[in-house]
């Protein structure tokens, strides 16, 4: 395209040159004020977005490390048993404050961004209307999404399971590594890691809140002493309960709940006791070994699995332990007798 005057054009004249610049400086002189204040306009809405976006988000994050400061400071105590870890509720916290950081972003500048709009004298309804339709599409093509989301949402606000909890989820069950908004980590028995989406969660089954039950069964002749055994397994559990860790781990005094079972070889015998979430399982180890030292030091047998010879008893001989079994050669008329007979000679034809 070339920039040169057409020479065919009529030649401009001065004076039509001058009254086109009047004619603009005028236009100018006319909407620059209207200019000005849209501009102004535009830019305080501008500022105060900012601002209030920088307001708030400081103000959500000075929420969220006092809620961490709290969490330490019980972290490491009996109390801190009751309520829940300092990686727990750094997660759970911070997870929190995403989303409401998120939430007032949006807001802030979504309601900027029409108030420009709207300073700009553009028509907000058919933009309304188009992202009205588009929200709905992507609604039905994302609900799986959206509901992952929320179902996240509600179960981080509600506390129902957080990092380090032992949890049945209904699909799989295991300890919670992670929890997002819209997938939780699960960690299994056999060490496989478990995605499991938040909108799948029908129910769960939190193991690692409150307090947790230790229970051991003991099973000893049917011919001992029960006042005896009670009396060792409370004295193991008394020496338990005084000795560093276990005396914070057992929130309460080991307990004999008696017979559970009766048989002619065997009789169980229940111990219960309420512990810290999560150190169930280190307790009833513990409280097994200090029973099975204190009942060889008494002379208790535990007995389980096959039947056991009561000690004044000889063990019983099968009389036809020393018989040989029987052969198959010992008949004549066996065929393996026969087999292994010689072979006569035959007849001898001539006379």
């Amino acid at each position: 395209m070339s920039l040169a005057a057409d020479p065919s054009a009529p030649p401009v004249t001065f004076d039509e040159a001058a009254a086109k610049a009047t004619n603009a400086a005028g236009w100018v002189e006319e909407n620059w004020s209207t200019w000005l204040s849209i501009g102004l306009r535009i830019l305080l809405i501008l500022v105060i977005a900012v601002l209030l976006r920088i307001a708030i988000r400081r103000a959500l994050t000075k929420l969220i490390e006092r809620m961490n400061r709290s969490a330490q400071a019980v972290e490491g105590t009996a109390l801190g048993g009751l309520l829940v870890n300092a990686e727990r509720r750094r997660q759970r916290s911070e997870a929190i404050g995403s989303v409401l950081r998120s939430v007032a972003s949006f807001v802030i500048l979504g309601t900027a961004g029409l108030m420009v709009l709207g300073a700009l004298n553009i028509n907000l309804a058919p933009l309304l209307a188009s992202a009205g339709v588009a929200g709905v599409a992507l609604g039905f093509g994302a609900r799986n999404l959206v509901t992952d989301f929320l179902s996240g949402v509600f179960m981080i606000l509600e506390d129902q399971y957080g990092v380090g909890d032992s949890i049945d989820a209904g699909v799989a069950s295991g300890e919670v590594i992670e929890v997002g908004l819209r997938v939780t980590k699960l960690r299994g028995d056999n060490g496989e890691i478990w995605y499991v989406r938040n909108g799948e969660v029908k129910r769960i089954g939190n193991l690692s809140q409150g307090w947790a039950t230790a229970s051991v069964a003991v099973t000893v002749r049917p011919t001992e002493d029960l006042d005896r055994v009670s009396k060792v397994i409370e004295e193991a559990s008394s020496a338990m309960s005084k000795d560093e860790p276990w005396n914070e781990r057992l929130w309460g005094p080991i307990e004999v709940l008696g017979l559970s079972e009766v048989l002619l070889d065997s009789m169980t015998v229940s111990v219960s006791a309420k512990t810290m979430p999560g150190k169930a399982l280190g307790v009833e180890r513990e409280l097994r070994w200090r029973i099975k030292r204190a009942f060889d030091e008494a002379g208790i047998r535990i007995v389980g699995g096959l039947p056991l010879q009561a000690d004044d008893e000889p063990p019983v001989k099968d009389p036809a332990a020393g018989v040989a079994a029987p052969s198959a050669y010992a008949s004549n008329t066996s065929p393996q007798s026969m087999a292994a007979s010689p072979i006569s000679p035959p007849p001898s034809l001539s006379k």
